[in-house]
């Protein structure tokens, strides 16, 4: 892979070359795909979609905030900006003629990394990462069995590993009437977007970390295609065909992802007393120990303060390390060879594993999250089979009155019973996806009834 194709500004439907010394230096192009992202309405949704911790809050706790997708996707944005801007500026010194004859400025690479940074989470569906789970058990162990003999084995594996990266990817370029190209953001945000380029099947797991999850449903197939053959992505041989390995600049963003959910997450655990706070900070000091201004610190009066200070310093120590491991990795990672997360190769791993193994414990397993995912999955659950049943027995002719009147109850861009079967079921997995986790409750609700 090399720099200047992986750099590209090509939006979908261009007729001409975008050149990046051609660019309005007052808007870049880079920068418009944050502006559209941040005003869609798919991001604003994130706003009411539990992170980690669900709201309301139900803990004895002072303190009131917890994050949302939302405030989660923008920190990680925001890290992802600084991510990318050092780096940036490493590569453009080792490689001048991307500036010299190009035109390229190392804040590029913090606005690309920035806007796929924005994007991470927003085809996630309500209720944290069970909502997921909770789609595809619907397909694999639930009433959505029936579906399988209608579809093929990639379109069932696509609803049965329901997967949030390829929604985001729906999300973002799915052409609908009258906006065609969906977002229209440009490749080099697209590819630096695709943590996991590959289609759902083959499933032949390895050692590699593109080869995690998938990035892409079946319906988006040809436009996946048609942005790895943009940007000269390296064919995956572990997954022929439809296999790629990453975009360069998407470890950048998974670095900016795992760095605050490894630090934030755990201080909303502190903030909510689900961590004592004691014992919270010796585990931060133990990974800034290096860094740690200790007149400065001993200082502060108050707990909040000297959480903040090492919450600071933490993500700044992190992101130094991940920008050491990018740089010393580079070649390899232009080759596909580079096979692990940067932070799991960083000189901080043993302690970030000790920091979310006590989140696990303390965060990921309390009562509160419990109980969220175990909602997740009935209200999920039975949306899913409510419309699907209605949609499929409209499009074999088996419909009833309530059928009818049920699919009146579903925004028009996801009701329609023409499309092929498996579209009809993937866009209702979409719908359901879309939803934030009050809207998914006040809709259950009024389909079972219990509210008017």
């Amino acid at each position: 892979m090399n720099w200047e194709t992986l750099l590209s500004l090509k939006r979908q439907g261009d007729t001409h070359k975008r050149l990046r010394i051609e660019q309005e230096e007052t808007r870049l192009g880079f920068e418009v795909d944050y502006d559209r992202i941040i005003f869609s309405s798919a991001f604003r949704s994130l706003q009411d979609k539990t992170q980690v911790i669900p709201l309301p809050i139900s803990v004895g706790s002072k303190k009131d905030f917890v994050h949302t997708r939302l405030t989660h996707s923008l920190e990680v944005s925001v890290v992802g900006r600084s991510l990318g801007r050092i780096s940036g500026k490493q590569i453009l010194e080792k490689y001048p003629a991307l500036k010299e004859v190009h035109g390229y400025r190392f804040n590029d690479f913090g606005a690309i990394v920035a806007a796929a940074a924005l994007a991470h989470d927003i085809g996630n569906p309500p209720f944290g990462h069970s909502g997921e789970k909770a789609i595809g058990n619907y397909f694999e162990q639930g009433n959505g069995q029936k579906y399988k003999g209608l579809l093929s084995d990639i379109e069932f594996q696509d609803l049965v590993n329901f997967e949030g990266n390829a929604n985001g990817f729906k999300l973002l370029t799915e052409s609908r009437e009258g906006v065609p190209g969906g977002l229209r953001l440009s490749y080099a945000t697209l590819g630096a977007f695709m943590k996991y380029p590959k289609a759902s099947l083959p499933k032949r797991p390895s050692k590699h970390i593109a080869d995690k999850k998938f990035g892409f449903f079946q319906s988006e197939e040809d436009f996946f295609m048609d942005v790895v053959k943009e940007l000269e992505l390296i064919p995956n041989p572990n997954n022929p065909g439809t296999g790629f390995f990453r975009h360069p600049l998407t470890y950048l963003v998974e670095a900016a992802d795992d760095i605050c959910y490894t630090i934030i997450d755990f201080e909303d655990g502190i903030n909510l007393g689900l961590i004592p706070e004691e014992y919270a900070l010796e585990y931060l000091i133990n990974l800034v120990k290096d860094n740690i201004n200790t007149k400065k610190y001993n200082a502060m009066t108050t707990s909040s303060d000297r959480l903040s200070y090492l919450r600071a310093l933490a993500i700044s120590t992190l992101i130094r390390d991940a920008v050491d491991v990018f740089v010393t990795n580079e070649t390899k990672i232009l080759s596909g060879d580079f096979d692990a997360a940067l932070l799991d190769c960083g000189k901080y791993q043993a302690q970030i594993d000790d920091i979310i193994k006590l989140s696990v414990e303390k965060v990921y397993q309390s009562t509160e999250v419990i109980d969220k995912e175990l909602a997740g999955y009935k209200i999920i659950s039975d949306i899913l089979d409510l419309y699907t049943t209605s949609l499929i027995n409209v499009k074999q002719g088996t419909d009833t009155n309530y059928d009818r009147l049920l699919l009146k109850s579903l925004p028009d861009n996801y009701n329609n019973p023409d499309k092929t079967i498996y579209k009809i079921l993937l866009d209702t997995c979409c719908f359901v996806a879309s939803l934030s986790d009050s809207a998914a409750v006040h809709i259950h609700n009024k389909l079972m009834g219990k509210q008017f």
